[in-house]
């Protein structure tokens, strides 16, 4: 695929992801709250009152994370846990005009997440109260509602994260995710109501079952029924059926159940992500009450004790990594293209799966995922009653936790990346094996009683000092997950075969990868983690977590193509640098020991000594044969070890080029080098997308480079960037990777960093030229342009 190519496609990605989420019918309106809001940082009484003065409020359009927009202080009380960014109450209020048509209709109000302790009200009237800010929830506005010209309405949001520390990673603050309101007939589709599964698939016929739950908000009984239409891939109909009519008391629901036959179904995997689309019409006689439109796919997967993971019949490891829900530069209010950029790149290392550590994500982020074709596990908490921080989630477990576990999987169980769903990660309350095993249990059944299609797992953390696999509590699981020790998780299916295994949380070590690869009853791990993420850090001035994959800005770490040499099937060839490691704390072998080190790993032939001395060159491939080459000069050719260590080269370091070239019964397969940079002598700019549209989840990544005069990166360049831009688009963040700045997000300028700094570009109209300039002291500057189109 071509760049040219590849924009096309991520650009449609975009559009197509919009569409679906905003999409509407005649019947159903879903209308985007997004823009126009006022926004406070502050705690005024009264502001929950329509009459009162929001004329001074900031104007802003939604999602939005106000954390990010502050400074990072030693003195804020969120700590290293959350990037030293501060916390607060903030507040939001949205007037809006109601069309005196949508009296006799039902309204409401739909929030993806809300960070944290969120109060809603409409026109002074309190909705209610949501304190776990990574869930999606709904009320209802309609008895609430001044239509028509009987005066405007008032929406109101009180968010609260002051009490700190209270999370173990940045949380964001705000109303981040996207918000809607929809409008339907009082008969209408229970929210979440509808569930697709496909309980029986082959290559010759797939049933497609539907459970549908239909409520009835006026006063009499309603006779009603669905007329169900499968749409294929292609957009051609795949299937059709009319349930019997049933009879829907006044103020009462009813349950509808359908199967249809798919013949020769496309079915959805990794490397063809088919996705169909089901109408679900509600019919009162021959007039249209609802409609929903619901994208799912073909497919089918189990777990098996003695060979793993299964998808569609074909037996293969899950090669997943952990994801938090931040993006560094943009805090928690995450375009979707950052999250489809970071895929992408995390695809092409060979990563299959992701785990959304240790909450629900938004629901674009498993929109992406099913497209892309990811497997996902799709975790609800990070503690339950016992504390990890003073006012994290266990001060609301006992009362929310099966609330949030229940509409979580309502919410989430049509998209078919889901493939388990996990109840907890390293659980302080497991020591207490009696009080465990009767919490777990108690998720496991809301579990099941919304999604019997899937299992449910657990990360747990040194379940040998906990007695895990003795109490009970591990087979509580219907599949068992542990982090860590991986000794420990294939002791205990040998223990009792019947187990089934699976790594929720691994180092990047390859005694872990050698487990997994040479254990066939070890389903797949997940890496801690994938990408840096804001917080979790050990000291000022540190503000995120180093234990990714890819830093921030998605650049791939040297580590990285690692674990694409064991991961990935398409030949590849990298070097890297390695230099002795530097221990900062006590070890703990098998517990993140990447973070207690400082970099060791460079990608670049620029050592700090520049006389004559000896370089580890360490070189990860998957190919047969590795050949190096110093200055044309060849180095010797070394063969795949089998037990996937580098290859290793002491080479005497002379400026210039190192080259790696690797082969496949002899043929060529794959080349990578670098080369001694000399002095900066300018800035090389590219736009990762040259075509943009104008919707809020979408823009491109500006890398700015500072170069020698031969375009070779300056591996030790540090100089301070400063960007223009001139057209319809703004710079909404600029990053850099270095979990030690603590620079400001929301600036146009920006420190370089090994060389590289970062611009992020939104559009801000529906066409035009964007065109985007950096320049430096004593560097030659650069400019690149994005041209806009309407979404």
């Amino acid at each position: 695929m071509t760049a040219k190519t590849m924009g096309r496609s991520t650009a449609a990605l975009i559009l197509v992801l919009f569409f679906s989420t905003w999409a509407t019918s005649q019947t159903r309106q879903q209308l985007s709250m997004d823009a126009g809001w006022k926004f406070s940082l502050a705690d005024p009484p009264d502001a929950q009152k329509p009459t009162y003065d929001d004329g001074n409020w900031r104007g802003l359009d939604l999602p939005h994370d106000w954390s990010i927009e502050g400074a990072f202080d030693q003195k804020n009380p969120t700590g290293g846990a959350g990037g030293f960014l501060p916390g607060g109450v903030g507040w939001y209020r949205k007037h809006l005009t109601i069309p005196a048509s949508y009296k006799a209709r039902r309204v409401f109000i739909d929030f993806d997440g809300v960070m944290a302790n969120s109060d809603v009200w409409i026109n002074g009237f309190h909705l209610g109260k949501r304190p776990y800010g990574y869930v999606s929830f709904r009320y209802e506005l309609t008895d609430h509602l001044n239509f028509g010209n009987k005066g405007p309405n008032v929406l109101a949001v009180r968010v609260d994260n002051s009490a700190q520390p209270a999370s173990r990673w940045y949380s964001g603050a705000g109303i981040y995710r996207h918000v809607q309101l929809v409008v339907t007939d009082p008969v209408h589709i229970d929210h979440w109501g509808t569930f697709i599964s496909t309980p029986q698939v082959t290559a010759e016929q797939a049933t497609v079952h539907t459970q549908i739950t239909v409520v009835n908000e006026s006063d009499s009984a309603r006779e009603v029924m669905l007329q169900l239409t499968i749409f294929g891939p292609d957009g051609r109909a795949a299937g059709s059926a009319t349930t019997k009519p049933q009879k829907v008391a006044g103020h009462g629901s009813t349950e509808f159940t359908d199967d249809l036959l798919v013949r020769h179904p496309l079915r959805w995997d990794l490397d063809h992500p088919n996705l169909y689309r089901a109408s679900i019409k509600l019919l009162a006689g021959r007039t249209a009450k609802d409609e929903e439109l619901i994208n799912f796919g073909i497919r089918s997967f189990r777990f098996e004790a003695d060979s793993g993971f299964w998808l569609n019949d074909h037996n293969f490891k899950i090669k997943g990594v952990c994801l938090h829900h931040d993006a560094g530069a943009f805090g928690a209010a995450v375009p979707a293209r950052v999250w489809q950029r970071r895929l992408e790149i995390l695809k092409q290392l060979g990563v299959n799966a992701i785990r959304t550590a240790h909450n629900p994500p938004a629901p674009e982020f498993l929109d992406l995922c099913d497209r892309m074709g990811f497997l996902v596990m799709d975790e609800m908490f990070d503690c339950w009653t016992v504390a990890k921080n003073p006012y994290d989630y266990h001060v609301f477990f006992n009362e929310w936790s099966k609330i949030d576990t229940r509409d979580t999987v309502r919410r989430d169980r049509n998209h078919p990346s889901i493939v388990i769903y996990s109840a907890g990660n390293e659980i302080h309350d497991t020591p207490n094996g009696e009080l465990a095993k009767k919490i777990l249990s108690g998720l496991v059944e809301v579990f099941h009683q919304n999604d019997l299609t899937r299992p449910v797992s657990q990360a747990l953390f040194r379940p040998n000092v906990s007695h895990d696999y003795d109490n009970g509590l591990a087979d509580i699981l219907d599949v068992v997950g542990q982090n860590y020790r991986e000794n420990e998780i294939l002791a205990a299916h040998r223990q009792k075969p019947t187990r089934k295994i699976l790594g929720t949380e691994n180092t990047h070590d390859r005694n872990a990868w050698l487990a997994l690869r040479d254990n066939p009853s070890y389903a797949g791990q997940f890496l801690w983690s994938g990408i840096d993420y804001l917080g979790e850090s050990r000291q000022w001035p540190g503000i995120a977590s180093g234990s990714g994959l890819l830093d921030r800005t998605g650049t791939p770490r040297p580590r990285a193509f690692e674990r694409q040499s064991w991961w990935s099937e398409t030949p590849m060839v990298y070097i890297t640098r390695r230099v002795s490691p530097t221990p900062v704390s006590p070890a703990d072998p098998g517990y993140e020991p990447d973070q207690r080190r400082l970099q060791v790993l460079f990608s670049d032939w620029n050592p700090r000594n520049s006389a004559a001395h000896q370089e580890t060159v360490e070189v990860y491939s998957n190919c047969e044969q590795v050949e190096l080459f110093l200055n044309g000069k060849s180095l010797a050719s070394q063969a795949l070890p089998a037990d996937a260590s580098p290859r290793i080269w002491k080479v005497g370091f002379v400026p210039g080029t190192l080259k790696a070239v690797a082969t496949n019964q002899g043929k060529f397969a794959a080349t990578h080098e670098i080369r001694t940079a000399g002095p900066a002598a300018k800035i090389l700019l590219v736009a990762d997308r040259s075509k943009i549209t104008s919707a809020w989840d979408d823009l491109s990544y500006v890398t700015a480079s500072v170069v020698d005069e031969n375009g070779v990166i300056v591996p030790n360049a540090g100089e301070l960037l400063s960007f223009t831009i001139s057209g319809p688009g703004k710079i909404v963040a600029v990053d850099n990777g270095n979990n030690s700045s603590i620079e400001s997000f929301q600036t146009s300028e920006r420190h370089a960093y090994q060389g590289r700094c970062f611009a992020m570009v939104r559009a801000t109209a529906s066409r035009g030229r964007v065109t985007i300039a950096a320049t430096g002291a004593r560097l030659a500057s650069a400019s690149v342009s994005i041209e806009v189109f309407p979404p």
